[in-house]
């Protein structure tokens, strides 16, 4: 499954920490896993790092597909620990998540707005980027 969004959609900052390179691709590695493991499509997500006393902050926002979204924070005197336990709580979040949306749930009216949002998403970024395309090439539809 190739995950759709990607490395572009996610924002990695920092207010009062001197963060290093290795830190924010640990942080971009972590959150494509997570996204690629729950869903295939990745709108944003956000992690911002910040010095609270002795210790680190670490707060994360997904959005992923039509669902609302995911965020947590943690605080650790590790700043590689408070973003794990902060990824942790958010993966959490996708699982139930995917999980009220697996099929052998009964339908009911959030699911199917859920999925409707989706759809309708995936229609405008399909409608963008043939927008973008060369005139005169056919391009499969995104669903049917």
């Amino acid at each position: 499954m190739k995950l759709q969004g990607g490395d572009s959609a996610i924002i990695v900052e920092s207010g009062n920490v001197q963060m290093g390179d290795a830190l924010a691709e640990h942080a971009r590695i972590a959150i494509l896993q997570s996204a690629g493991k729950y869903f295939d499509r990745l709108n944003r997500a956000t992690v911002h790092f910040s010095r609270e006393g002795h210790g680190y902050r670490c707060s994360i926002q997904m959005q992923m597909g039509g669902l609302t979204g995911a965020s947590a924070h943690a605080q650790h005197e590790d700043i590689y620990r408070a973003f794990d336990q902060a990824h942790q709580r958010v993966a959490k979040q996708l699982r139930r998540a995917k999980r009220e949306l697996r099929d052998d749930k009964p339908d009911g009216p959030i699911k199917t707005m859920l999925l409707l949002d989706g759809l309708k998403e995936l229609k405008r970024v399909r409608d963008a980027h043939e927008s973008q395309a060369r005139p005169g090439v056919q391009h499969p539809p995104a669903f049917v």
